[in-house]
């Protein structure tokens, strides 16, 4: 007699249909589904679920908060993870110790800091822009975005790897579409003046949006709620401030 369906059983399940819409995504913009990273969003996800969606396949996963991660990240005991969150400079020096990329650099003050806490170990991050202009999303001003990335660039050993942004929340398609596209003409601009970082990778689509984020390009989708379900109003692993990705 078959046993009734497990949390494993749906995870894998929820898991192959986010990454057969990727796939469909893909092949609608002419692209390879391999070329696109699925970050895993585990705010407030426990750490006995995320381990089993590392044994279901997933490889990378985001956090929103330090703390959080500080404590659930050795629980888990595998994967590669990202910090996706808000990250103040006093948290840096944990941050670069638990990361192996970090989306969210938005200021020149907080690239110098992670620069001075590394201890020479290797740290890639994406700079965050905000290009909606919503008070709710952290991020840099895209006037400030040269800035930023000259900074990274000429005073720190930080690896550029890309950009970062989160799109218009219950914007339209057509917005959609022209805040990731600008996100992807700011990378290209940018990699033509800073020949020596490797500015690949776009971080942009989350769980409502990452369809339109794939056909402007992007290179990693974050996605939390299609993958784990909807968080219940009161789930706060760590007191925080409000995270700017709680969409995904």
């Amino acid at each position: 007699m078959q046993g009734a369906p497990t949390v494993d059983d749906g995870l894998r399940l929820r898991i192959a249909s986010v990454r057969q819409e990727i796939a469909a995504a893909c092949v609608a913009a002419g692209r390879s589904p391999e070329s696109v990273e699925l970050v895993a969003v585990t705010k407030t996800v426990p750490a006995d679920v995320v381990r089993a969606a590392l044994a279901a396949g997933l490889t990378t996963f985001g956090e929103n908060r330090v703390q959080e991660a500080d404590a659930k990240i050795p629980q888990v005991g595998g994967g590669t993870w990202h910090l996706i969150g808000h990250l103040q400079r006093n948290k840096a020096r944990t941050a670069v110790q638990r990361f192996a990329c970090i989306q969210s650099v938005d200021s020149p003050r907080l690239a110098r800091r992670l620069d001075a806490v590394r201890e020479g170990r290797p740290v890639d991050v994406l700079a965050q822009v905000n290009l909606t202009g919503a008070s709710t999303q952290e991020g840099a001003a895209p006037a400030d975005l040269d800035g930023l990335c000259a900074v990274i660039d000429r005073e720190t050993g930080l690896t550029l790897r890309g950009l970062m942004t989160i799109g218009p929340l219950g914007g339209d398609l057509a917005a959609l579409h022209a805040c990731f596209r600008e996100l992807r003409e700011a990378r290209d601009a940018l990699r033509a003046r800073l020949p020596n970082q490797p500015l690949t990778e776009l971080s942009m689509g989350m769980t409502d949006d990452f369809g339109a984020a794939i056909a402007e390009g992007s290179t990693m989708i974050r996605v939390g709620r299609a993958i784990f379900g909807s968080r219940p109003a009161a789930a706060t692993a760590v007191p925080a401030p409000p995270s700017t990705d709680s969409p995904c």
